[in-house]
């Protein structure tokens, strides 16, 4: 049977908000395991994906307040997630950098049935599919910075 464009339409957009949730969700509950507030990790997540930022680009990436992004970064680092260093470029600032180590060994394996069920997930589908969902994910990222 085959759906209108409208009805597939809708349908994705619902199982991505599904999809949005649990993954909330589950960021949520590992994050308290570890003694971290919701939206602590979302910081790690940023800082593994641009690498080192200074306070003032993680208050530009998140939209939060100096301030609230100078408590994320304390908590961060004195659970020993993130490390403060000076900057290469200008020694008078600090950038932000995650602890690799420490992201391995403790966050890494309450997230790994969450990969492994995506990697099966992946396994199932073609080359050209994987190439569409990439495409779609990459265009849906870029659309949400805009």
């Amino acid at each position: 049977m085959t759906s209108s464009r409208e009805e597939l339409t809708g349908e994705i957009q619902q199982r991505m908000i599904r999809l949005i949730a649990e993954v909330v969700l589950v960021n949520h509950a590992i994050s308290a395991k570890v003694g971290l507030g919701a939206s602590d990790s979302q910081f790690m997540t940023l800082l593994q994906t641009y690498g080192p930022l200074t306070p003032r680009q993680l208050t530009e990436h998140t939209g939060l307040t100096s301030g609230t992004v100078t408590g994320v970064i304390d908590r961060l680092e004195a659970h020993g997630f993130v490390t403060r260093q000076p900057d290469p470029a200008d020694r008078r600032k600090v950038v932000v950098t995650p602890s690799l180590e420490a992201i391995n060994e403790r966050l890494a394996p309450l997230y790994a049935d969450q990969g492994n069920r995506l990697a099966g997930v992946l396994a199932t589908r073609t080359v050209e599919e994987l190439e569409t969902i990439a495409a779609f994910l990459h265009d849906s990222v870029t659309e949400a910075r805009s």
